[in-house]
């Protein structure tokens, strides 16, 4: 569903204190319903983020022939069918907002025996498909695209699909999963290497499911024909949720905030290494392995920020988190510099030009670049900016009211319960003098 009806407005000032546990990681939720759905007996879930992009992935392996009971408070129970007990579904399966359902459920469905055709909302029907269909179609897969690539998308199956060594052009954590998806039908090995480190969520869950999974440095490789065997898993609290809190602390003088069991996989950690190079005081804290995914608690103090040239070793580690990254940016000290970003301009929307034009109007020199930006820290003031219906710029420019000198009113907010229902509460319970209007 597009965002249409509801606006944030920001009064400014104020600050973050308190201790708070954000919602369940949605990388993790959508890959726990997938292989759940494929593994042998029954798998239980606690902490599964119910945000709609989840349960888009949740719905489809319904539609697949799947019992799955809940969501009830985070907890989830799967009624695995085995790595080929999915049935054909009787309608075209609608992914609303999710671009990750709808990259990593087409390497899972090109390799089965019926058809299926994924569509979703108005902006995940402009997301571009070629990087995934390019290699899944080197693998043997078949698809019928419009006519710019792009969804809704016809998958045809039973095709015979045979493992490959792909080297990625692009690092994407969304095509990497994508394949290995597939090569768990295909015959032979699937080997992915990676021109950076991207997450490794779906590498790591297999494990968990017992699949075997080889990565060596940066290349990552499978063999099809395994099984998969039902576990139970605990979803660890979001960092990309917990992004827009960290940022809200570091910005807002007289801020001290606390956020309890947070994923800290290293190949998600790129926002907090990048604002600790602009100067923000963060401790990783109680760090505990649960299910094969490091856990800790974030502690954030208020510190004085300074602008940096990002390393773009850190861009795919943060990709998520830069439209809260440029509200970093916009309070800090000199200028902050992002190169080798491309990929943001096409997320659920331009999110480079987005943030470029929001941060224009709050009165911010911010130059977009082809791939990144240029932000000049500076004095956020009064405005209205549209975060096009993608949620996290409608989160990112909520927290920019901590450090603005007038209200900012942020348009076009209803795609937050995407990735983050209750973010408005939560935001208020801490200190952010958040007003949520329906219009």
């Amino acid at each position: 569903m597009s965002g249409s009806t509801i606006k944030f407005r920001v009064t400014a000032g104020g600050n973050l204190k308190g201790q708070i546990r954000v919602t369940g990681d949605k990388s993790i939720s959508h890959r726990s319903i997938m292989l759940g759905s494929l593994a042998d007996g029954v798998t239980t879930i606690e902490g599964f983020l119910e945000g709609e992009d989840n349960l888009a992935t949740l719905n489809a392996f319904r539609m697949l022939g799947v019992e799955i009971n809940g969501p009830v408070k985070g907890r989830v129970e799967i009624h695995g069918v085995g790595i080929d007990g999915l049935q054909a579904p009787a309608d075209v399966i609608d992914l609303g907002n999710s671009g990750t359902s709808m990259r990593l459920l087409t390497g899972l469905f090109a390799a089965q025996q019926f058809n299926t055709t994924l569509t979703g909302d108005k902006s995940l029907v402009t997301r571009p498909m070629r990087r995934v269909t390019d290699p899944l179609t080197k693998m043997g897969a078949s698809f019928t695209t419009s006519e710019s690539d792009t969804p809704p998308i016809e998958i045809h199956g039973s095709q015979r699909m045979c493992g490959i060594d792909y080297d990625m052009p692009v690092a994407s954590a969304q095509v990497k999963s994508s394949l290995l998806l597939a090569g768990l039908y295909a015959n032979g090995q699937t080997c992915i290497t990676e021109p950076a480190p991207t997450r490794d969520h779906t590498e790591r869950m297999l494990k968990g499911f017992g699949y075997s999974v080889q990565v060596a440095g940066n290349k990552i490789c499978l063999l099809g024909g395994g099984r998969l065997t039902a576990t139970n898993i605990d979803v660890p609290g979001d960092i990309s949720s917990a992004t827009f809190f960290i940022v809200g602390a570091c910005i807002a003088e007289g801020s001290e905030l606390t956020i309890k069991h947070v994923g800290i996989n290293p190949t998600r950690m790129g926002v907090i290494n990048i604002l600790r190079l602009m100067g923000a005081d963060i401790t990783v804290d109680n760090e505990i392995d649960v299910g094969g995914e490091p856990v800790a608690d974030i502690h954030i103090k208020y510190a004085k920020l300074h602008g940096i040239d990002i390393p773009e070793s850190q861009v795919p580690l943060a990709i998520d988190e830069f439209p809260a990254i440029f509200i970093a940016a916009a309070c800090a000290e000199g200028t902050t510099v992002l190169t080798g970003a491309k990929e943001l301009r096409v997320k659920e929307s331009d999110r480079i030009q987005a943030m470029a034009d929001g941060l224009t109007i709050l009165g911010i020199n911010a130059e977009a670049t082809e791939d990144g930006i240029i932000i000049g820290g500076g004095h956020i003031g009064r405005g209205t900016v549209n975060s096009h219906g993608d949620h996290r710029i409608a989160m990112s420019f909520a927290m920019a009211g901590l450090c603005a000198d007038n209200e900012i009113e942020i348009l076009d907010c209803e795609n937050v319960n995407t990735s983050f229902p209750g973010f408005a509460d939560l935001a208020k319970q801490v200190g952010l003098k958040l007003t949520v209007q329906n219009i």
